[in-house]
């Protein structure tokens, strides 16, 4: 039975902050149970993070066992038609709350025995593996489990035979045991850290938020600013979930708490099911790109690149607006395409009002959230006064939370952190295999090989790898085998970039040019003056492989290789984000076809075309210094791309605020690339003219030819 069908699949309906879990299981004697675990976990995590003294394997194997436990009660193995399932998922669930806490007590003496493995040790770390892989299994489909047993027979038996790069000498299995089960860069290693602090306790915080009534705020506040535009409550499901994607985090979640009331507004205001469920999940999408609350691959991120949290927050928002704004114009165009008008008796709440309900509520916690990152607090103990900052600021609003509440919220918190938990601990088992055989450097000298030293074919190979890995995998997995596969190759070749624009530029530091001196000190005389690009080229191609890392060092300043890094984790995370929209496993666009009512698969594609945003801004990021310019420079990057987004949309759909020619759309199409472009200044400037002119004259030709068409309102 696939996870899909053991899942919760009804949380569409009646209160989608809390879903179909609590109500379906809190009333029973097994719900109870769900909900009073999920209470101690949450508080075990809150103490540790926060004023607790734990040592890290203590908190992720507890963090895992605990989870699995849950897992096991929420995610059945089969349809609990008879009792004896139900205590087979019991057992399970216990026995891995006794493999995590046995690793706790078992790794000392492990080392005292010079990490000579006895009885209990097999038993355990065979019983953890397999149910950690079965929990993943339940939770999150089937792809991930099936790449880490491959990748542990890999390490354990199939490397020897394997032909040649991938050979690999091979470990005996005790060894792959211990590193698998023991060892920090196994299952309770680095990701199952991320996912017990920073991940979990963010949940936690977005779980309160949820509780104290924040998730009506959002729609409200949507729906006073956009309400009464025409597409209205397309753009309210953009805005909702852009706001929405401030707390939560996760696009399905995203989808859930906001499609129920977007979804049936857009079809009552005359938008196609299908296209309704589409916006949903493309916008909610946006949620995990949208601080302060990104998605669990943004500390990942951070724990890959050594790049405070704060920092990929704080560089993601313009991004964030830019690529909202894409699914605000597919919006807008299927509105004018169908003159979808607001209605005149549709009743919009005003602004006052809506601030003086929840305002404080949302707004509140969320600066206290910043300001402690601003400060210097570290994310997990900023969460922690955030939860307690939410329920003071609730006692400002209309929904006060008591003891009850605060217990409802931790219990939320908890169920929403199941999938995300057995997930990032299975994950750990895929990067351990990764590092022990070092096919994450292999796997990224082919990339770099096979792209030819081109940047631009690099970014189209790890596209289609995030494609392909987006139809199995959910987006913090396919960030993660991305990262660890494509990141290396993506980074050196922007810094060769980089440092082949100093060699035609002349300006190649003079520690850098005594490199060449060692591969052609001919060609090293010619470094002191500009030359043209390709000649450049070829100069650094007498660099050998080796040097490279070096050259970068001497050649470029610190800040820059950090920002190079930087930008190849975004290109990856971004490009990644397509797993919520990518069929055959799109959980966003699936949550979203539930609300509407529509096929899942037909509704993923959809929202995988009005999501384009997510192939679109990283290019601004390979070639742009869109997160590391100045202010005006990343606003003034931005602008031109919203523009080349409008202009790409409209000759797609052959549609802006009237019908386009052909000429009109093949114009628009050459001057949106053309603003995308790494080009001079000049010519984004000469492309923005052009996409304004055509506009205008489409739209004086239609009033003169086409006098049919409604007239353009706001």
């Amino acid at each position: 039975m696939s996870a899909r069908d053991s899942a919760p699949t009804s949380e569409v309906a009646e209160e989608p902050s809390t879903g179909a879990v609590r109500r379906r299981l809190d009333d029973t004697p097994l719900g109870r149970v769900v909900f009073w675990a999920g209470v101690a976990l949450a508080l075990f995590h809150i103490w540790a993070n926060t004023v607790g003294l734990v040592r890290e394997l203590t908190l992720t194997a507890i963090h895992w066992g605990g989870f699995a436990l849950l897992c096991a009660l929420m995610f059945p193995a089969r349809r609990r038609d008879s009792r004896a399932w139900l205590v087979l998922d019991i057992i399970l669930g216990l026995l891995a709350l006794a493999a995590g806490v046995y690793a706790v007590f078992a790794f000392d003496p492990l080392y005292e025995r010079g990490v000579s493995f006895i009885w209990s040790d097999w038993l355990f770390a065979i019983l953890a593996i397999v149910l950690a892989l079965e929990f993943a299994r339940r939770s999150a489909g089937w792809f991930i489990p099936a790449l880490a047993l491959f990748g542990l027979a890999y390490v354990a038996l199939l490397g020897p035979y394997m032909p040649g790069v991938f050979k690999f000498p091979g470990l005996t299995l005790e060894t792959t045991l211990f590193r698998a089960y023991f060892e920090v860069s196994g299952m309770f290693g680095d990701i199952a850290r991320i996912s017990a602090t920073y991940v979990f306790m963010f949940v936690l915080f977005g779980a309160f938020l949820l509780r104290s009534g924040a998730g009506d705020f959002v729609i409200d506040l949507a729906r006073v600013v956009a309400g009464r535009f025409i597409g209205g409550p397309g753009l309210v499901a953009v805005m909702g979930s852009a706001l929405m994607g401030t707390v939560s985090g996760s696009a399905v979640a995203n989808t859930v708490s906001t499609g129920v009331v977007t979804i049936p507004l857009m079809i009552r205001a005359g938008f196609p099911r299908r296209f309704a469920a589409g916006v949903e999940a493309a916008a909610s999408t946006g949620g995990q790109l949208m601080p302060p609350i990104m998605g669990a691959g943004a500390f990942v991120m951070a724990n890959y690149t050594q790049i405070p949290y704060l920092t990929i927050a704080a560089v993601s928002v313009l991004p964030a607006l830019l690529y909202f704004f894409s699914v605000a114009v597919w919006v807008r165009i299927e509105a004018k395409k169908r003159d979808l008008r607001p209605p005149e008796d549709e009743e919009v709440p005003r602004l006052g009002e809506v601030l003086r309900r929840g305002g404080l509520t949302f707004l509140l916690p969320i600066g206290v959230l910043v300001a402690m990152l601003v400060w210097g607090f570290t994310p997990t103990y900023a969460a922690g006064f955030g939860m307690l900052a939410v329920v003071a600021a609730s006692w400002l609003g209309p929904r006060p939370m008591g003891l009850w509440a605060v217990l409802e919220a931790l219990a939320l918190g908890a169920r929403n952190m199941v999938t995300t938990a057995m997930l990032l601990v299975a994950i750990g088992l895929v990067v351990m295999v990764v590092a022990t055989t070092g096919l994450g450097n292999t796997i990224s000298l082919m990339l770099a090989d096979w792209a030819g030293g081109s940047l631009l074919v690099a970014l189209v190979l790890v596209a289609l790898a995030s494609l392909v890995l987006g139809m199995g995998l959910p987006v913090t997995a396919s960030y993660i085998v991305l990262a660890t596969l494509s990141a290396p190759a993506l980074v050196q070749l922007m810094n060769q970039n980089l440092v082949i624009e100093l060699i035609a530029s002349g300006t190649l530091p003079e520690a850098a040019r005594a490199i060449f001196l060692l591969a052609d000190p001919a060609a090293a005389a010619r470094l002191t003056a500009p030359m043209p690009y390709e000649e450049a080229v070829a100069l650094y191609a007498l660099v050998p492989p080796e040097f490279a890392n070096t050259l970068f060092e001497q050649a470029l300043s610190p800040e820059v290789r950090l920002t190079t890094l930087l930008s190849a984790h975004m290109i990856i995370f971004w490009l990644s984000q397509d797993s919520n929209v990518t069929p055959p496993v799109c959980l966003a666009a699936f949550a979203a076809a539930a609300i509407a009512r529509t096929p899942p698969m037909a509704t993923g594609f959809t929202a995988w075309r009005i999501a384009k945003g997510l192939y679109i801004v990283p290019v601004l990021f390979a070639y742009t210094p869109f997160l590391s310019g100045d202010p005006a420079t990343a606003l003034e990057i931005a602008l031109f791309t919203a523009l080349a987004i409008y202009a790409l949309a409209a000759a797609f759909e052959g549609f802006a605020e009237w019908p386009l020619l052909w000429p009109s759309r093949l114009v628009l199409a050459a001057a949106g690339v053309v603003l995308l472009w790494p080009l001079a200044t000049a010519w984004h400037e000469a492309a923005a003219v052009a996409v304004v002119v055509v506009l205008a004259l489409d739209r004086l030709a239609g009033r003169w030819w086409r006098p049919s068409q409604p007239s353009s309102t706001i």
